[in-house]
């Protein structure tokens, strides 16, 4: 039996209802503490900050206007990436701080613990809003991935994807699973038309050949 109630809908536009609920939401305190991201660069150019409103801006085009989730979401990566950070920083800005640290602690990988491990935990014991935010967070990472031309690091996260991310969506939220989907197709297109997939081929073949 699933713990949780696989969305389905995928709305066209903000109602009025969820409008209100997001102008209700204070999140203005969560995006300056994203901005200690700004010095932090991706492997697909720009910075993590702005990965970070990326995220939230998915999970809003999805029709999720929970303020704990979108607060995290701002920030979901601050632990993980910045040495050192205070936790009491997030805790201390609103009365959602301590769900959103507590959050924001569920989608940071711990010391120790390797990335199959991480997603891993995810995948096992991560609340609804846990595997949300993760969903959310690997289509703004396989969208940037567009702009990444090493083969390898294309071919390794989109394993990752179909192994551990689309379990994750089909768990939530279908039309999630559906673009991520979407994603490792043209990524996995894009290793097939460079003639990376070739090359790997013709390599394991030489390899077997030699090892006759």
């Amino acid at each position: 039996m699933k713990k949780y109630e696989m969305q389905v809908n995928k709305p066209n536009h903000m109602n009025e209802k969820s409008m209100l609920l997001l102008k209700d939401i204070y999140l203005a305190p969560y995006m300056q503490l994203a901005t200690y991201l700004i010095g932090k660069s991706r492997h697909a150019g720009g910075n993590m900050f702005r990965h970070q409103l990326d995220t939230m801006s998915i999970l809003i085009d999805y029709g999720y206007i929970d303020s704990v989730l979108l607060k995290a979401s701002c920030i979901h990566d601050v632990i993980e990436d910045i040495p050192g950070f205070e936790h009491n920083k997030i805790i201390n800005v609103d009365e959602d701080g301590e769900d959103v640290y507590r959050l924001v602690l569920e989608v940071t990988k711990r010391e120790g613990e390797s990335k199959p491990q991480f997603l891993r935990r995810i995948i096992d014991t991560g609340s609804q809003k846990a595997k949300l935010l993760k969903c959310a967070d690997r289509i703004s990472n396989m969208i940037s991935l567009g702009y990444v031309n090493d083969p390898k690091f294309i071919e390794r996260y989109c394993d990752e994807t179909e192994f551990f991310i689309f379990p994750i969506a089909l768990e939530v939220d279908y039309n999630m699973y559906q673009e991520l989907i979407s994603l490792v197709i043209t990524r996995r297109k894009y290793l097939e038309d460079s003639g990376y997939i070739d090359k790997m081929k013709a390599e394991a073949a030489k390899n077997q050949e030699q090892n006759k």
